[in-house]
């Protein structure tokens, strides 16, 4: 047997998780290829390694102005990496790379680049440990000079390279167009490239391991504890994912199921726990028949008329795919039809059906019913905020909903109109900053985490 296995950056955030990781990869044969995050969390309050880049590039490319802060959170990155070096009594000493990291940086090479090192890092220290060839993911992983992932020619070169290679580690999450520059995958994407690699060494298992056994059978800040799903099909990872569920980075399962390949979900602190297994098809049957999921806000049917969350009206399901948006702050509730269709009753008992392409909204005045575009409203659950002529106060406030921050911005400002469309996979400042930027705003972090916009 020949499995791919990668680590999630909680499973990485320092010393005691390398050696938990280390027992794991060895206690089978099998764990052949091995694919790394970037050191994440070591506790609630501690800052992802990836972050820490980030604002450390940041600092970068102020120049002279900021140069001793940049200096300060590069050595604060490096310690971050020597502290699990030492925890592994490794000799091993990253200040080549380091030196490199800082006169890139200092040409403000990129924030691709910047973000990528976190893994590059981490996946020295994995080889070194593991005794493995180390292969730069830069070298085998191929985009186009647009900055798309090009699969024949990285399926080529890396077959190629690992073919005769018996164990390795390759970083996630990143790659090189053909000027050698580096590119990265949006986050989470070390996921993808660990199916990637499964893809390339024909694996008969894709071990995803991280900080959950699995995926469980409703969201367990709703539900308490939630019993878990053993064997899962990738049609209905596809509706979990459509309710919110962020296990797995959704583009991770493409290469894997065109070659067949299963999908292991297991938590690296409960190496004991068998996980989920994501299959094409099966005939399994499981010990709990599933009735309903229940997803984050944006995304909730209820069966209970006096649940606290939802007003206005009743939803009842007539074979569709649909999205509800119903939240107590809101003047109107609204239903938008995906396809199939959908019968819906107001609190006054008034019964109607919608169909495709249709948004119903029910305020103060009753419901009113429009054609719409739906991907503007079910793009969320890929991540992505479309703004259609929204305002900056409606996009401010969505955001603070999805990220579960407080967003505070002056009336004034809050009716500049926005338009675009935003990666919600980013930090959510890194967001804000893209906002700010664009129209000619600035923010700040008060001691409460909150953060105010303002003009410049």
């Amino acid at each position: 047997m020949k499995k791919v296995v990668k680590f999630g950056g909680s499973s990485l955030a320092s010393a005691e998780q390398f050696k938990k990781v280390g027992s794991i990869i060895r206690k089978e044969e099998s764990r052949r290829y091995v694919i790394p995050s970037a050191p994440g969390k070591r506790t609630p309050d501690d800052t992802k390694v990836t972050d820490m880049l980030y604002s450390c590039y940041g600092q970068a490319i102020l120049g002279e102005d900021a140069e001793r802060d940049f200096e300060e959170q590069l050595e604060a990155i490096k310690e971050r990496y020597n502290s699990i070096i030492r925890g592994l009594n490794l000799d091993l000493s990253l200040d080549e790379e380091f030196k490199t990291i800082r006169t890139n940086f200092s040409k403000k090479i990129g924030r691709d680049y910047a973000a990528s090192r976190g893994e590059y890092l981490n996946g020295i220290i994995m080889a070194a440990y593991l005794g493995y060839e180390f292969i730069d993911a830069a070298e085998v992983i191929v985009f186009d000079e647009n900055g798309n992932f090009d699969g024949d020619k990285t399926h080529k070169i890396l077959s190629e390279r690992l073919e005769n290679t018996e164990r390795a580690v390759i970083p996630g999450f990143y790659g090189a167009k053909p000027d050698g520059s580096i590119q990265t995958f949006s986050r989470g994407g070390s996921d993808i490239t660990g199916s990637i690699v499964a893809k390339a060494v024909h694996a008969d298992m894709y071990e995803n391991w991280t900080d959950v056994s699995g995926f469980l059978i409703a969201d367990p800040r709703i539900i308490k504890n939630p019993k878990p799903i053993d064997v899962i099909t990738y049609r209905e990872l596809r509706e979990l994912s459509y309710m919110g569920a962020t296990v797995l980075h959704e583009d991770a399962i493409f290469p894997v199921r065109k070659e067949g390949i299963p999908i292991n979900i297991r938590n690296t602190n409960r190496p004991q726990d068998k996980g989920t297994v994501i299959v094409e098809s099966t005939c399994y049957k499981p010990a709990y028949t599933i009735t309903g999921i229940a997803g984050r806000k944006g995304f909730l049917i209820h069966d209970e008329w006096d649940n606290p969350d939802t007003k206005d009206f009743e939803v009842k399901v007539l074979g569709t795919q649909f999205n509800i948006c119903a939240y107590k702050e809101d003047a109107a509730t609204s239903v938008v039809l995906v396809e199939g269709k959908v019968e819906v009753e107001t609190t006054n008992k008034k019964k109607v059906v919608l169909f495709p392409n249709q948004l119903m909204s029910v305020d103060d005045k009753g419901p009113n019913i429009k054609e719409v575009d739906v991907f503007e409203y079910i793009c969320w659950k890929d991540n992505i905020m479309l703004l259609n002529a929204r305002t900056a106060g409606n996009v401010f406030d969505r955001l603070s909903r999805h990220y579960g921050r407080r967003i505070v911005c002056d009336s004034q400002l809050g009716n500049i109109p926005v338009s675009g469309k935003l990666d919600l996979r980013e930090k959510l400042e890194d967001v804000v900053n893209i906002l700010c930027q664009s129209l000619y705003l600035t923010y700040s972090v008060n001691e409460n985490k909150d953060i105010i916009i303002s003009k410049k």
